[in-house]
């Protein structure tokens, strides 16, 4: 209620001393302002959002105003409590999905009257993390609550060793579905999230990809969250991918933007990012090109560093070119040859990397097109062929795929009118052997596909 100043005035007996009356008016005046200043700095929490990633849980909650908050870890029971200052919590905690987290409830209540306390329930201590992030173009301030699984710290087993290249290993690809979490993506017509298309788009590939004697497809993100960019550069690195695959689909402010990409780092890129780990203190020991830069002469390893990127780029290039080509039969191409930025997600320097817009998700007909689940089996299909195109040229040292070729494999670039039952007859083997080698479920083939033919 507003004050009335010339009644509260009136209302001061004429007995009080003037200096008294005017004490008490500036204390008046103050405790208005405190009023106003709290009205206006309040937030709520309008909405509380819960994701479930593999080493972590993710609270996120979405504040009609940014807020000042302090934390408190508390044991016997295990709790975790969030105070947020001037904040009401406007959303219900009760449909929370905590099943398979460490929060085995969540509780709320106000604090001196004014501050929103949040209690996390635990089931057992957890590493937490806390932050404030400002608002953006889909959604406002939000306070970010990571629980981190406790878990023993393991190396992370490498692909490859004696044992594997002894056993053939497979090729081994880190396909990356965009997004997730509480970072949609792109929003395109009807509420279509890119970070949903992405992943089933992503999946579709790793089930395709798994089926090739070969090859070992590993999603980096497997559900509906958050991953930075530097972590998932770095899961490609700790499996020692061969090829590393971000699934996109692009955006544009005007409706009528379209057609698919391919996206290799640019090499003003490739040079920030050797200088970077080079001058990365947390990489010092780290491996480039299978070289350990640690205590090596730093002239040397800058030019171990470039030559590894080099190498890198020119095979994210020549790989990225087959499934463009291949893409074409199935998409209109944004550009026709492969685009070179800064994707900071790209920056491996010893992992061919690539980033594929897989369509305009802002684009209506694109929209409904990678909606549906032909056209995604279809796009999944395109990026599989180049991949397995590539790699059946050029087959990492150890592979089963290069031992194939170190047994006599030949290969067959497709050319018009060929069938595989003629290929089959030209050289003297089934066309089962054909289709098992080279991961075929159908009698299908293309133009311009590479298949290695089997020995008699």
């Amino acid at each position: 209620m507003p004050l009335n100043w010339k009644q509260t005035v009136s209302e001061i007996p004429k007995s009080v001393p003037l200096r008294v009356a005017h004490a008490l008016l500036m204390t008046l005046v103050a405790i208005a302002w405190v009023l106003v200043a709290s009205t206006v700095s309040a937030a709520d929490v309008h909405a509380v959002r819960l994701w479930r990633a593999p080493d972590h849980t993710r609270v996120v909650l979405d504040l009609s105003n940014a807020a000042e908050f302090s934390t408190l870890s508390l044991d016997d029971p295990e709790r975790f409590v969030v105070d947020l200052s001037q904040s009401q919590l406007k959303a219900s905690l009760a449909s929370l999905p905590l099943e398979g987290t460490p929060i085995r409830g969540v509780r709320s209540g106000i604090r001196k009257g004014t501050d929103l306390r949040l209690v996390f329930d635990l089931n057992a201590s957890a590493r937490t993390s806390v932050f404030l992030l400002p608002p953006n173009d889909t959604t406002g301030h939000r306070v970010v609550i990571d629980l981190f699984d406790k878990t023993l710290t393991e190396e992370p087993e490498p692909v490859l060793s004696v044992e594997s290249l002894e056993g053939r290993r497979d090729i081994v690809i880190a396909i990356d579905p965009g997004h997730g979490g509480e970072d949609p993506g792109a929003l395109g017509p009807g509420g279509l999230r890119e970070k949903t298309v992405v992943l089933q788009i992503a999946r579709r590939l790793e089930n395709q990809l798994a089926k090739i004697p070969g090859f070992k497809p590993m999603l980096v993100r497997t559900g509906d969250y958050y991953l930075s960019l530097k972590n998932r550069r770095d899961k490609a690195r700790a499996l020692e991918a061969d090829l590393f695959v971000s699934i996109h689909a692009d955006a544009f402010r005007e409706k009528s933007a379209h057609g698919a990409s391919v996206y290799a780092l640019s090499m003003r890129g490739a040079t920030s990012t050797t200088a970077q780990y080079l001058a990365d203190s947390e990489n010092a020991a780290d491996l480039v090109g299978g070289v350990e830069l640690a205590d090596m002469d730093p002239m040397l390893a800058g030019v171990l560093a470039d030559l590894s990127m080099t190498g890198t780029l020119d095979t994210s290039l020549n790989l990225g070119a087959l499934i463009l080509e291949q893409i074409d039969g199935v998409a209109r191409l944004h550009k026709k040859r492969v685009e070179q930025a800064g994707f900071a997600v790209l920056k491996s320097p010893d992992v061919p990397s690539l980033l594929i817009e897989t369509g305009f998700i802002s684009n209506p007909g694109e929209a409904e097109r990678l909606a549906m689940p032909a056209y995604q089996d279809k796009m999944a299909r395109a990026i599989r062929r180049g991949i397995q195109s590539w790699f059946a040229r050029q087959p990492p040292p150890g592979t089963l795929m290069a031992w194939q070729r170190e047994q006599g494999g030949r290969e067959v670039t497709i050319a018009a009118g060929d069938t595989l039952s003629e290929i089959a007859d030209r050289y003297g083997v089934t066309i089962a052997s054909i289709k098992t080698n080279n991961g075929l479920s159908r009698d299908v083939i293309y133009v311009g596909q590479t298949l290695v033919i089997p020995e008699a």
